[in-house]
């Protein structure tokens, strides 16, 4: 059953990633949309570093490094548990400090903060939409140069979440904790209002809310919380950009392009309609705030990433059966498709051969089949390891 989970999602990257292909060029370049360029006062004036060597693998005995995490809940627990591996298992004397900074963007101010004055960590972990500001930040070892140095087989890495993180042939960051957004349903609700098709976009949900309601015992048809991801989502399921210059492919973004578009429109008109026949009321902001009232009973659909799962499944704790499909477009005919979110493993330039040697030792664990496999059973994140499928959990 493990092995199928994980093909499962394998197969969902792949999916993904021939959106990642379009255009020529990784999604990292459409990072502009967030961070169109990093401010020189906060940084490097440049992508390119100098090139840093690391020093020898025997040559770090007693060296000790400090990891930069979002992880909290399940996930933490399970950032913690392979922190606590890889100093146990290591041969070489190395020592990880793993430190939660909060959420995502909690942790990319607290990094900032730290620059202006002192390296606050060697190994930061950094969420999807932070790419293009951390390529130009100028505090980066770009992973590429130990892969090099090290002469790491990168065919290991699943080639469609390396891509996302790559421009121009150089892996910047690694992929370490990689989601696409689901949509979740109660199963017993829609078996007992005697829906058999699963909806596939917002249309659809508005279709069956009567039926949800009246007969399937929800008091909320979907529990939709107001997140800035799903807006970019939503935007990709309708195959429209969200900035200028081809999503910053073409050149770097300089304006939004859903306001032109349509994009928007379509997403908040789809939106006010749920809300306004009673289907989707405010549950409040964030990629979480929808998950406690599905998981509570009270709604019958709601929206996460993969690695909700773990954490949805916990909370219900059995009550009713959680089903899973894909995230839903706006309307029945959007021909778009979903990007990868998640965030990567960014190295940061600290002058030290040996600090910068145990945090190469430390990623290759990180991304080892044994560690993702681990990973992925515990959180959902897809594996980003190709042979971690292969792995018994």
């Amino acid at each position: 059953m493990k092995k199928k989970i994980v093909s499962l999602l394998l197969t969902g990257v792949m999916a993904v990633g021939a959106l990642a292909g379009c255009g020529g060029q990784s999604i990292a370049d459409q990072q502009a949309a967030s961070d169109t360029s990093a401010d020189s006062s906060e940084g490097g004036d440049s992508a390119d570093s100098s090139t840093a060597t690391m020093a020898a693998a025997d040559e770090v005995d007693g060296t000790e490094i400090t990891f930069w995490h979002s992880m909290g809940g399940v996930n933490g627990q399970a950032i913690d548990e392979l922190v606590n591996r890889f100093n146990e298992e290591n041969e070489l004397g190395i020592t990880v400090v793993s430190e939660y900074q909060g959420e995502y963007d909690d942790a990319l101010n607290k990094l900032r903060s730290a620059q202006i004055g002192n390296m606050g960590a060697d190994l930061v972990q950094v969420y999807e939409i932070g790419t293009r500001f951390m390529i130009d930040s100028g505090w980066i070892i770009p992973m590429q140069e130990m892969i090099d140095q090290d002469n790491y087989d990168v065919s290991q890495i699943e080639p469609n979440l390396a891509a996302y993180y790559t421009i121009d042939d150089q892996l910047y960051s690694m992929p370490f904790n990689s989601s696409t957004p689901l949509m979740y349903y109660n199963v017993d609700m829609f078996e007992k209002a005697g829906i058999t098709e699963i909806p596939t976009s917002l249309e659809g949900i508005e279709a069956i809310g009567d039926q949800l309601l009246n007969e399937g015992g929800a008091s909320e048809v979907i529990s939709l919380g107001i997140y800035g991801w799903f807006f970019e989502q939503f935007l990709g399921k309708q195959g429209l950009d969200y900035a200028n210059n081809g999503n910053g492919r073409e050149a770097a973004a300089t304006a939004v392009a859903f306001d032109e578009n349509g994009g928007a429109a379509n997403i908040l008109n789809a939106w006010k309609s749920l809300s306004d026949k009673g289907y989707a009321p405010i549950v409040g902001r964030g990629g979480d705030a929808g998950l406690a009232d599905f998981s509570s009973g009270a709604s019958a659909i709601t929206l996460g990433s993969t690695a909700s799962l773990k954490q949805i499944l916990q909370d219900v704790n059995g009550r009713f059966e959680v089903g899973t499909a894909y995230f839903p477009s706006i309307t029945d005919e959007d021909q778009g498709g979903v990007s990868i979110g998640g965030a990567s493993l960014w190295a940061l330039n600290n002058n030290d051969p040996k600090k910068l040697r145990a945090t190469w030792e430390f990623v290759k664990f990180l991304i080892s089949p044994e560690s993702q496999a681990y990973w992925n059973a515990q959180t959902g994140y897809f594996p980003v390891t190709v042979a971690a499928q292969e792995e018994q959990v």
